[in-house]
């Protein structure tokens, strides 16, 4: 990259790393409650106007009610006997991460599906900020496409990259610019 560089990692530049314990408590207590298929009282951890920012297929839930109305129930109906599995947890003042895994039965309609029965696996990233012992931003990551694949659905109708890494398509490579880049 040429010239000025964009500023990076301006929402926690400033973070208070005194706050690290506490966080820790906000996130291991909701995802303990999420495993336990809390809706009702989950506020107990969510800041009642908070933000769950979600990728495409998600969607993005302004406040608590829309997070359990627009995810938590529906999330719940398609998929049964659901267990949250972080693989690694990060914590930094007011910030945490995780990644992992929820296993589950598809005993629901999702995305049109109707139930199969099925277990999956259903892969996420979460990033969450907690201020006053509560959970104020979500940005997440869920991997529906594999979901999908794993229900019988190829969302990518065959043009996935995965077949670049089987040796079933030849990747491309881009061009050289006349500036060598």
């Amino acid at each position: 990259m040429v010239g000025a560089r964009p500023e990076q990692a301006t929402l926690s530049k400033d973070t208070d790393l005194s706050k690290t314990d506490a966080t820790r408590a906000v996130i291991e207590g909701m995802v303990d409650g999420l495993n336990d298929h809390r809706i009702d009282d989950i506020g107990q951890f969510f800041a009642s106007q908070f933000r769950w920012m979600g990728n495409f297929g998600c969607g993005t839930k302004n406040g608590l009610d829309a997070f359990q109305d627009n995810w938590q129930k529906p999330f719940q109906a398609a998929f049964s006997d659901k267990v949250c599995i972080d693989e690694a947890r990060l914590y930094m003042g007011e910030w945490a991460a995780a990644f992992g895994r929820q296993e589950a039965i598809h005993s629901g309609e999702f995305m049109g599906i109707p139930a199969t029965g099925k277990k999956v696996d259903i892969r996420y990233m979460d990033f969450w900020k907690v201020e006053d012992g509560k959970i104020v931003d979500n940005w997440v990551m869920v991997d529906f496409p594999s979901v999908l694949s794993q229900l019988g659905v190829d969302c990518f109708s065959g043009q996935g990259w995965e077949a670049f890494d089987k040796g079933t398509k030849t990747p491309p490579t881009p061009e050289r610019r006349s500036d060598g880049t």
